[in-house]
């Protein structure tokens, strides 16, 4: 089974190193604290670049001087989050041969991250790098964060390299932990439950072709011999399971260990809705009353109806409609939590829906992203 593997990634490695297997460089890094943002609005925050905006002509692009020699480095790689899958992402770059000349790769984006961009089989690059930048064209759904940029000459053992911190990468619970976890990064070039099936299908294929050219040289029989491919197989994904596991505990513990009640939920990631909740808590009355929820998410509808019994809650926990409005009554109650299209006009105290439809209603509690109505 060793052998296969080693087959495995012969073969991987083959496919994918664009250059030399043992490149003399190594990769240059350069962080968030060194990034320029040329156009649209960032700041720096913990080690990454938040940028909130664009300019008004719907750009983004953050720049980086450099000194690099293009012959040294085979792929350029953008670390950016929650990119918009709408947006036009590309890798800008200046040589010092053509200074006035601005060079431009599109940028791949999966899941909301920007994938490396092969820059080695490019003619342009060439000589020495004096600039590269992140240029994002569209509108913004969310902040975007960038935590820096990697020049990477993407050698053999930089990529075995790559590939490991993928497989073991730390994995948080999510809404799909109780029954699977995908096992290490979000996005993997190789992942590590495909690796080891065909492994083990090699190593199957190569165990029967010499079993048949050499009869008995199995002590077992040919499905025990399977089965502990197999079983060899599973076991290095439950090692990394584990691993996985006592890391979120270590955490865990970190986050929660020695907080009361409150302090947990208002740690955890509904933390702001919890808090709207406490604060809808004080000005709702005590006997149960119909309340009304509005949010584009399915969780946060399904968690604030959570933290509101037992009053009357009224909510789709499949999908977001406000067929309701029109079921509205003086004395209901409307809690209202990141839910885009609703507006409110103080002065005439009326809450206008997506439909155009208005409600009277008075303000009584309101937060960065939610408020609670009264209707009159």
């Amino acid at each position: 089974m060793l052998l296969g593997l080693v087959v495995c990634l012969t073969a991987y490695l083959a496919i994918t190193v664009p250059g030399d297997w043992f490149p003399a460089s190594s990769p240059r890094a350069f962080d968030a604290s060194m990034l320029s943002v040329s156009r649209g609005t960032g700041t720096l925050v913990n080690d990454e670049l938040q940028v909130t905006a664009a300019d008004d002509s719907g750009l983004i692009l953050i720049s980086q001087a450099t000194d690099l020699r293009a012959e040294d480095y085979a792929a350029i790689a953008w670390v950016a989050t929650d990119v918009p899958s709408t947006a036009t992402v590309r890798l800008l770059w200046r040589t010092q041969q053509a200074p006035t000349k601005l060079n431009a790769l599109p940028i791949e984006v999966e899941s909301g991250r920007t994938l490396p961009v092969i820059v080695s089989d490019n003619g342009a690059w060439a000589g020495k790098v004096t600039g590269l930048a992140l240029a994002i064209q569209g509108p913004l759904t969310e902040t975007v964060r960038i935590r820096g940029v990697i020049a990477k000459p993407m050698g053999a053992l930089e990529l075995l390299g790559d590939r490991f911190r993928e497989w073991t990468a730390f994995e948080g619970w999510s809404g799909t932990s109780i029954n699977t976890l995908s096992g290490g990064a979000d996005i993997q070039a190789l992942p590590l439950p495909l690796l080891l099936a065909i492994t083990i299908a090699l190593a199957a294929a190569g165990a029967a072709l010499y079993t048949r050219r050499h009869p008995g040289s199995f002590p077992s029989a040919w499905p025990v011999t399977l089965s502990a491919f197999f079983l060899i197989g599973w076991l290095v994904l439950d090692v990394r399971w584990t691993q996985n596991l006592g890391l979120q505990e270590w955490q865990t513990a970190k986050r929660y260990a020695g907080k009361t009640s409150r302090e947990k939920h208002l740690l955890n990631e509904d933390g702001p809705l919890f808090d709207l909740i406490l604060r809808a808590r004080t000005v709702l009355p005590p006997e149960p009353v119909r309340i009304f929820l509005a949010s584009d998410a399915n969780y946060f509808r399904g968690r604030a109806a959570y933290h509101l019994y037992p009053h009357s809650v009224y909510f789709d926990p499949r999908k977001n409609d406000l067929e309701w409005t029109s079921s509205l009554h003086p004395g209901d109650w409307v809690l209202v939590y990141q839910q885009r299209g609703i507006q409110y006009d103080p002065s005439k105290q009326m809450l206008k829906w997506p439909s155009g439809q208005t409600t009277p209603a008075e303000l009584k509690v309101v937060v960065r992203g939610g408020a609670l109505f009264l209707i009159r």
